[in-house]
C-alpha cells in the first residue's frame, strides 16, 4: 500500500466513522448515510473500506 493509498483509507474511515456517529444520533437518516458513502468511496477509493462499507448498518 503506497502512503497515498494509506491516506485516503484513512480519510475514509475517519469520514465515514463520523458520519456514523450522525446516523446513530438521529441527525443523518440510513439514505443520508448511504449517499454520503457513495460519495466518500468515490473520493477516498480506499482499498479496505470498501470491505466494509454497506455491512455495518445492513
Amino acid at each position: 500500500m503506497s502512503e497515498d493509498q494509506f491516506r485516503n483509507e484513512k480519510l475514509y474511515q475517519t469520514t465515514m466513522s463520523l458520519a456514523r456517529s450522525m446516523l446513530e444520533n438521529g441527525v443523518i437518516s440510513k439514505e443520508d448515510y448511504h449517499e454520503f458513502d457513495t460519495i466518500m468511496l468515490e473520493k477516498y477509493q480506499p482499498i479496505f473500506g470498501t470491505l466494509f462499507s454497506d455491512i455495518r448498518l445492513n
